[in-house]
């Protein structure tokens, strides 16, 4: 166990309250939500390419992972994304603190709006492409909301984790009123 991730037993874990449960269930759903709508919003408008300056829309079909990498291979990348995104649920109940749990719910919400392209998109189950429609000018690639959530969800938990790291722990007899 690498213990700056504070991962603990299903029991003393932070999402063992309903509270923490639901925050995490809504915020996995707020972001497969927000990406199918924006994705089905750019896909109806039929745009290919829009805007200018360094944030543009460009509409790409990406059967690779990030940056188009094996691109040749979507149904390897279909089945590495389902592994990490089981991998992703599993740290997200197993750790100790609220916050991280709630980035890694971002995270994984990020992973089944991906994963629900790869599956129920064109070509075909597992084959489909992810639509991507956020393009950063200079080289910065093409991504979607997805995206965005497995990347600033990721970031936000390792930051979090340390952070709790940092945080004096304090026995339940000793709390303050109001502590949490």
């Amino acid at each position: 166990m690498v213990p700056f991730m504070r991962v603990v037993p299903a029991g003393s874990a932070a999402c063992r309250s309903v509270r923490v449960r639901w925050a995490m269930a809504g915020a996995a759903a707020g972001v497969v939500a927000a990406d199918q709508v924006s994705k089905s919003l750019i896909l109806a408008s039929r745009v290919t390419a829009a805007g200018t300056g360094p944030v543009m829309v460009r509409l790409l079909r990406n059967t690779g992972a990030s940056g188009g990498i094996e691109a040749g291979h979507p149904v390897l990348v279909t089945l590495v994304g389902l592994v990490i995104s089981l991998g992703a649920v599993v740290l997200a109940i197993r750790v100790r603190s609220r916050v991280t749990a709630l980035c890694l719910a971002a995270v994984c919400g990020g992973a089944i709006g991906n994963l629900s392209d790869r599956v129920l998109r064109a070509p075909g189950f597992g084959r489909g492409g992810v639509i991507d429609w956020i393009h950063v000018a200079g080289g910065g690639g093409s991504f979607n909301v997805a995206d965005l959530a497995i990347q600033f969800g990721a970031i936000a938990a390792v930051v979090a984790m340390f952070a709790a790291e940092r945080e004096p722990r304090i026995p339940k007899a000793q709390r303050p009123a109001g502590y949490t």
